[in-house]
């Protein structure tokens, strides 16, 4: 007699069953089946201070991490616009241009012509949401490929910011005007950084805790009580250790208190929202999501508007960063550092595969070896180099990821 058929039981219900054994043969599963997470980027981060640390003793120094963390916020606002495009498979060439025309449309309306300086920035939010959702309705009404599109609009838009600067080239920003204290204001109250710590960890332990709870009540794996614990006493590791570094230079940076809203408000709309859930599908079958009744044309064009929106946000950065707008706003490796943030953090050239956190990590990697490498006196082509040389391991990493995935039958 044939032996009993023994039921497929879901692995994420086993690791609930077994305690620590279960999530160290899922650990071991996930591995073998290529679903890494984020786990490459982390250990590369901290290899990277080490090292940088290790040949130079101020790299983890109070004022070269909090310069780092307000540094990154620019790249890293327009990594998050990108990896709204990355999840559909599809790539914006045009942000770093676009980035520039924003800086040059504030200081243009709030230099120039005397613009209250909060219209000029809403304007300028505004015009990369425009310029963003004109390059979305060529790709996805028009059928053109983004890739095509996307490098008309770094031309163009490149063309545009000369054309509205003028002859001269540059204009100086008010440093103590909305913009220029993007980057130059600090919360400097002590309390204000180890509020954010503590804040963000009470939020992570009671969204963890009631989504556990509404998961067990309908019968599909949750988180234990015990791993949501642990969890949770990581995060309040790594938090309040930030705030006491920010504390001991100038307290909490405003840029990265905002870069932080940001991340939290965006992973929101791509998990827990519709319009979230049809991004994802756009990047697993375009074909499959008509058919289950998605307007792919709308959901294109949004995505496309946010990646605009981002780049000009981030340009607002960049112009707070040297306190003004000037001709070589956009240029030079600012495309290549937003496109390899998104990657190196984890979101999937592919399509279908990310969250707006990956902006976070990668950029962290990408600033800390520009820092690193600074404070040893290497010289930018060396800079490029080392960059892009990161950028191909990950990329290659991705590759390999997939491809052992579909292996283990998981893409």
């Amino acid at each position: 007699m044939a032996a009993e058929a023994v039921p497929a039981v879901d692995p994420r219900l086993l690791v609930r069953e077994q305690g620590l054994a279960g999530y160290l043969g899922e650990f071991k599963r996930r591995m073998r089946a290529g679903d890494l997470g984020s786990l490459p980027v982390i250990v590369g981060l901290i290899v990277i201070c080490a090292i940088f640390q290790s040949l130079n003793e101020n790299f983890l120094s109070a004022e070269n991490l909090s310069n780092i963390a307000v540094t990154m916020v620019a790249t890293g606002m327009m990594a998050v616009g990108i990896i709204f495009v990355l999840l559909l498979g599809e790539i914006d060439l045009s942000v770093g241009s676009v980035s520039g025309v924003s800086g040059a449309i504030v200081a243009v309306l709030a230099v120039t012509h005397g613009v209250n300086e909060w219209l000029a920035v809403l304007a300028a939010i505004a015009g990369g949401a425009a310029i963003g959702a004109l390059h979305g309705f060529f790709f996805a009404k028009i059928g053109a490929p983004a890739f095509a599109v996307t490098l008309s609009g770094l031309l163009f838009w490149s063309g545009f910011m000369l054309q509205i600067l003028g002859s001269n080239g540059t204009i100086n920003l008010d440093s103590e005007g909305v913009v220029g204290k993007l980057t130059t204001y600090y919360f400097t109250d002590v309390a204000a950084a180890y509020g954010l710590a503590v804040l963000a960890v009470a939020v992570y332990f009671l969204s963890a805790f009631f989504d556990a709870r509404r998961r067990a009540a309908a019968g599909v794996p949750a988180r234990p009580v015990s791993e949501i614990v642990v969890r949770t006493v990581l995060l309040a590791v790594v938090a309040l250790g930030a705030a006491a570094v920010f504390n001991q230079y100038k307290g909490l940076p405003l840029a990265l208190l905002l870069f932080l809203v940001v991340l939290v408000g965006t992973d929101f709309v791509l998990r827990r929202t519709a319009f979230g859930r049809k991004v994802f599908a756009l990047g697993g079958s375009v074909e499959a999501s008509r058919r289950a009744g998605i307007n792919v044309t709308a959901v294109r064009i949004t995505v496309f508007a946010i990646a605009g929106t981002f780049a000009a946000v981030g340009g607002l950065f960049w112009a707070s960063k040297i306190a003004a707008a000037n001709q070589s706003a956009g240029s030079g490796d600012l495309l290549m550092n937003v496109i390899a943030a998104a990657v190196i953090g984890g979101t999937s050239l592919f399509g279908g595969r990310g969250r707006t956190w990956n902006a976070l990590l990668g950029v962290m990697v990408i600033t800390s070896i520009q820092y690193g490498l600074a404070l040893e006196g290497i010289a930018t082509p060396i800079q490029y180099m080392i960059t892009g040389a990161v950028l191909l391991a990950t990329v290659v990493i991705d590759s390999v990821t997939r491809k052992t995935q579909k292996t283990a039958g998981r893409a």
